[in-house]
């Protein structure tokens, strides 16, 4: 592809490895010398200049504006070795005003206070994940066309800053990471890992969510080549990785994309869309085609790279609607009267459609909190095109349902039955998030109700029903082994309670449970239909009991039973099925028989 043509698709929104063209890259001359070509769009800037260690951070290296609409280029006589050593900036001057910024393509950036761009040549990885892609492909595609999602899907959510630390506090690098992660999710009976954003940011407390390089994955943990040998021994163990991707918004810091060139750039530039105020953060503005290409590539970059198996899109709802978090007065509606913003519906399903030409068989997981139709329907039926949504409202009903007193459960029934009503309407995974267990919501140990033994016998049984119901599967780290304290981001998870009896013991109850759902057909092999679901009970309010049936394709089934009530339940009549049983259910309990037989039961 000529200089030419990717200029014209980068400016049509359509380049999507503009991080191939933008950025920093090493090339040689006719005889043989390396120099580096910097390019950078910045539309409103009149005049741009590269600085670094290698100039002083002087003006001594202008760029050439090469398109009408802003993109800038400059060629220096400056080789790539000992390039995490070399340092550099952009200087943009707008009507007088001069700012410093990071690269928005850079591979490498500088951490915390560290806010340069590094000098950084993507390596040429020994990639040997060649068996793992292959089973990833055939797992999504096991009659060679149409996608299936009669997998299971069982999914470890992490922080990698504190997942684990060294005993001195300080980080655990990715290596480090990787060879403790692997062994213990492929042992523990998880498929895939979700982290938390690993593209660079300033501040830790932000959880990686108020980005400022996109293209870098934090030098808190390493280098980029760490991070692929980071995948590639997740990889290695069978364990699928999926990342907490971020396009609605982007962190204010100064080195970062805030008017990037001395006004807004990559950010709306309306006061109703520019800024989140409640998050500090700006809004991409995803009806501009040059952020449409930055967005797109970068999200295929991680694919591309990395190898990684999936995103997690973040704050899908804050994009989809003109007047999220905002009061009267605040958002002006669309053309039709709607608080649709229809520039984010088309840049879902541009994103979409070009992740899935490419990737027919990575996952894309939309955050979307509200009743948004066809989230996940192909965009060919005028939906989004995601493979997945979390299901909020299965999280909100169930943690209410378990912070209630059995003695009053009853008039809260619905939370326990309600997700079933629209279970099959998209394509859900049941996800107990991060974002449940901070900020005064207690772990998820201590939101179950009672007391300290009660607790942990409320967990198993909520854990069970969880892994039973409809969904696609997602637990943040530290509630498999019911960690008491809420998560803290700047300390590592609370492993010495793992030493204590009950903890230990949740632990191994957690692992067998996983383990029981991987090994059971009926649990997700029909987890999108209801085909693949039965009541037996569904009503019985008074004695806080649920009872239902799971199927699988060739006909076994499994029956699962729940007693959320503080009292053994008592015998329920058979309701019409042509056979029955007696089942005891103790307290705070569920129970699980598994039929082998191959005719289904009616």
């Amino acid at each position: 592809m000529t200089d030419k043509n990717e200029r014209y698709l980068f400016h049509q929104g359509t380049y999507f490895k503009a991080y191939e063209y933008l950025g920093a890259h090493r090339q040689t001359d006719g005889k043989g010398r390396a120099y580096t070509v910097f390019r950078t769009w910045a539309p409103n800037a009149d005049a741009v200049f590269v600085t670094g260690d290698f100039n002083g951070w002087s003006e001594s290296a202008p760029m050439k504006k090469i398109t009408e609409k802003g993109l800038w280029e400059a060629k220096i006589r400056l080789d790539f070795k000992n390039s995490d050593e070399i340092k550099y900036k952009y200087l943009l001057i707008n009507k007088g005003k001069a700012v410093f910024k990071a690269d928005p393509y850079a591979f490498y950036d500088g951490t915390h206070k560290e806010t340069a761009s590094f000098l950084y040549e993507l390596p040429q990885f020994n990639w040997t994940d060649g068996g793992w892609l292959s089973s990833r492909k055939k797992a999504m595609y096991p009659s060679g066309s149409t996608p299936a999602y009669s997998t299971p899907i069982n999914i470890y959510e992490v922080h990698l800053g504190s997942f684990m630390r060294s005993a001195d506090g300080g980080y655990l690098n990715y290596r480090e990471l990787a060879d403790r992660l692997g062994p213990y999710v492929k042992r523990m009976g998880y498929t895939h890992i979700e982290l938390l954003p690993v593209a660079e940011h300033p501040l830790d407390e932000s959880w990686g969510y108020q980005i400022c390089g996109f293209y870098a994955p934090t030098s808190r943990f390493g280098t980029p080549e760490d991070f692929m040998y980071f995948v590639n021994r997740l990889h290695s163990y069978g364990i699928g990785v999926l990342l907490d991707w971020v396009p609605a918004h982007f962190s204010k810091d100064e080195h970062g994309l805030t008017e990037f060139d001395g006004g807004p750039c990559y950010e709306y530039q309306g006061e109703d869309r520019k800024e989140h105020k409640v998050w500090g953060t700006r809004y991409f503005d995803v009806g501009r085609e040059e952020v449409q290409s930055f967005l797109i590539s970068n999200a295929l970059y991680w694919l591309d790279v990395y190898h990684i198996d999936g995103l997690r899109v973040d704050a899908v709802a804050s994009m989809l609607y003109l007047d999220f978090d905002r009061r009267p007065g605040e958002w002006i509606p669309a053309p039709d009267g709607s608080n649709k913003n229809y520039e984010a519906i088309a840049f879902f399903k541009k994103l979409n459609c070009a992740v899935f030409e490419r990737y027919g068989d990575v996952l894309m997981i939309a955050e979307e909190s509200s009743s948004w139709p066809m989230v996940t329907k192909p965009v060919y039926m005028g939906g989004l095109g995601f493979s997945f949504k979390w299901n909020m409202g299965f999280m909100n009903d169930m943690m209410k349902y378990v912070g209630t007193d059995p003695v009053f459960r009853k008039s809260e029934h619905k939370c326990l039955t309600f997700s079933l009503m629209y279970s099959f309407s998209e394509n859900y995974i049941l996800a107990i998030s991060h974002d449940e267990v901070v900020h005064g919501k207690k772990s998820l140990l201590d939101k179950m109700y009672g007391s300290y033994e009660m607790k942990f016998d409320g967990m198993r049984c909520f854990l069970a029903y969880m892994m039973c119901h409809p969904g696609k599967k997602l637990l943040f780290m530290g509630s498999e082994y019911g960690q008491f304290r809420e998560w803290d981001c700047t300390s590592s998870l609370e492993w010495f309670m793992t030493s204590y009896d009950r903890h230990a013991d949740m632990l191994r109850y957690t692992a067998a449970l996983n383990h029981f759902y991987l090994d059971t057909k009926a649990l997700w092999e029909r987890d999108l239909s209801w085909d693949g679901f039965k009541w037996v009970k569904a009503d019985e309010a008074d004695k806080n009991v649920s009872v239902f049936l799971r199927y699988a394709g060739d006909g076994s089934f499994v029956l699962c039973a729940f007693n959320f009530s503080a009292v053994p339940s008592k015998k329920l009549p058979a309701d019409g099925f042509p056979a029955s049983i007696d089942i005891s259910l103790p307290p705070l309990s569920g129970v699980i028989l598994k039929c082998e037989t191959m005719r289904p039961l009616k």
